[in-house]
Order: structure tokens, then sequence, then C-alpha cells
């Protein structure tokens, strides 16, 4: 009998279902002996106190185009992982105590950067770990493409789009606020594909006054609106050149509700030009995951099947050069893929006029 422990863990995204399908239709087809799945509920704390429900083929009917996860997600802070819990419990423990009262031989883990980190403790401490790619950042180290991405990326390039018409009949200055609060690949890729002329990210920190004097060029071309992507984790260069403890404590002083409005209120300023904040926000985890995200996603979960199956644990699966890797978990834990400033991309970008206040 294999018995195999599967969750997801961290922020929702789209495809988590459609991977967690592959996980299970890959092994299920190719397994030579029975095979037993337990799904946890809400992520690592189901794996904590034991919150599962044995899965069939039900579960797995219909998923390839529902976004979310049927198992349901919750956030566990890695930095908190090794506090006691409120009855002063070792996280770690009950999760160890869960997996091995259950007689698991491998547990499959969807996360992101947090969770991987998590997924290497536990495969560190003992425990039989594969996990999956999972966050429309796509910000983890060792992989070229995390599924739910693509699925944000067009959510947040729609946004952009929508916002043109009322842009350039208003000829206002727009703000989209994209999500990426370390890593811009998202704000970077929708912008782009939104045609924003403005493109503000974590990684290159911005002179407002270089992003009014690019509002005020359009102008003098005869493009009286202009569109800004902005990532939500988006920083000047004075903010930039704070450390992170003074830079904490004047977010928490601010009067704005995020870095777009305080943006906003400083173009305004500096141009008199009107100056509209637009925030997809969650909607950019939402829906049904698309095409790509759904072939992407089935194939990290078949290769998933193929490591359980071959006993080979201890590695995420990921995509590199256009290949399917397995990368060994302590590789890729802690650490982020961030944007390179003089990467290929954004030197493209810049050829084709987009400013990223730099």
């Amino acid at each position: 009998m294999l018995r195999i422990g599967m969750l997801t863990s961290g922020g929702d995204c789209q495809a988590l279902n459609a991977a967690m399908r592959g996980v299970y239709k890959s092994i299920m087809n190719n397994a030579t002996e029975p095979v037993e799945f337990y799904g946890f509920l809400n992520g690592y704390q189901g794996l904590m106190y034991g919150r599962f429900k044995l899965l069939t083929d039900r579960d797995f009917t219909g998923l390839m185009t529902k976004g979310g996860t049927f198992l349901g997600t919750s956030r566990t802070p890695f930095k908190e992982i090794r506090e006691p819990d409120k009855d002063g419990n070792d996280k770690v423990a009950l999760m160890k105590q869960t997996y091995y009262k259950l007689m698991l031989d491998c547990l499959v883990m969807l996360g992101g950067n947090g969770s991987t980190k998590t997924a290497n403790l536990l495969s560190e401490e003992g425990l039989n770990v594969v996990t999956l790619p999972k966050t429309i950042d796509n910000d983890l180290y060792g992989t070229d493409m995390t599924f739910g991405f693509q699925s944000a990326v067009d959510i947040a390039t729609r946004a952009i789009d929508e916002i043109h018409t009322t842009a350039s009949s208003h000829n206002r200055v727009f703000i989209v606020e994209v999500m990426g609060h370390k890593v811009g690949w998202l704000p970077l890729n929708a912008g782009m594909a939104g045609g924003a002329d403005i493109i503000l990210l974590p990684e290159i920190p911005y002179d407002i006054k270089k992003v009014a004097d690019a509002i005020e060029q359009r102008a003098k071309t005869g493009h009286q609106f202009t569109i800004i992507a902005v990532a939500e984790g988006a920083i000047s260069k004075e903010d930039a050149a704070l450390s992170k403890k003074e830079y904490k404590k004047k977010l928490a002083k601010s009067k704005y509700p995020s870095v777009s409005y305080e943006i906003a209120a400083e173009i305004q300023k500096l141009t008199g030009r009107e100056v509209r904040v637009t925030v997809p926000g969650h909607t950019q985890r939402g829906g049904a995951p698309c095409a790509y995200d759904r072939v992407f996603a089935s194939r990290l979960g078949a290769e998933a099947g193929k490591l359980i199956l071959k006993k080979q644990y201890g590695f995420m699966v990921g995509y590199k050069n256009r290949e399917m890797v397995k990368v060994p978990l302590k590789e890729v834990a802690g650490k982020l893929k961030v944007i390179d400033p003089k990467s290929e991309i954004i030197k493209e970008a810049k050829m084709l006029g987009i400013c990223f206040g730099d």
C-alpha cells in the first residue's frame, strides 16, 4: 500500500486543483500497488492537527477549470514554525506525529517560498517530501515558471487594458497596482502586455521626478494620458536607502493605504495632472486557470507522481530551459528569484520606451 498526503499552503492561486489532479492521476494510472491519498485541510494547519479526508476519484473530477483549492489553504509563516502553538505544542512535532500516524510514504506540498522552507524543514526532519511550485509571483528559486503566474498575468493585463479607454477619454494619469510585494515579475509582464508607459518594480527603486518627467514628455509628444503599472512593493530611491526598521516605521505612520496612492499624490503635486488609482487586488488570484496553467500544472503534477513512484524525495519539481527538472529542496528554500535590473527583458522594455523611474 502506497499512502500519500497532500496539502496546499500559502496564498491561493489558479491551477492548484489542476496540479493536484495531475499528481493523483499520474500515480493512480501507473502505480503497481494499491494507493491511498489523504488531503490535509487548510494547509499545514491540517497536517498539524490531523484534519484530513481520504480522497477518491470523485474529489478529482471536474477540477481542471476550477480556481482556488478544494482542500483549502492557510498561511503558516516559516518564521513562526518553531514557536509553540497556542496550547504550547511543538508545531513541527505535531506535523510529524500526523505523518507517522497515517503511515504516509510521502507528503506532497503545493506552495510558494515560505511554504517550501517549511517543506524543506520537514524533509530535514526525516519526512519524504515532494513539492510543486505554486505562486502568482513567479519568484520561486530553481524554476523558470510557477503555476498560477500566467493566469494572474492575464487578469492584471485585462485590468490595464480596460483602463486605456477611460484614461484617454479624460486625459488622466492612471495607476494600476499589481501584486508583487518583493518581486516584480507579475507587474513587469502585465505592464508590458497591457501597454503601460511606466512600470515601477521592487527591484528598481524609482525617482519620482523621473516618473513625472516621463509623463510630461508623453504630453509634449501628444499623449495626454499615461498608464503606470505599480508593484505593490515598489519603493522610491529615498526609501530604499532606509534600513528595514526605518522603512517599516515610515510605513506604519503613512497616511496612504498603499504605495500607489503615495505615488499618485506626488505625481499630482509635481505635474498638476489628475491621477486615479485602480487596485485589482485578489482578483489576480481568482477565477479559472488559463489554458497554459492547466497544461503546466498538469505536467508538474505528473512529474511529481513520477518522483514518488521512483521513491525520489526531497525535491521540488521545477521547469528550466523548457524541461521539467527535479531541484533539491535545500537549494530552493529561503531563496527568491528576483528581476535583474540589467536583464534582457528590462533592456528590451526600455527600448520600447517604457520608463522604470531609474
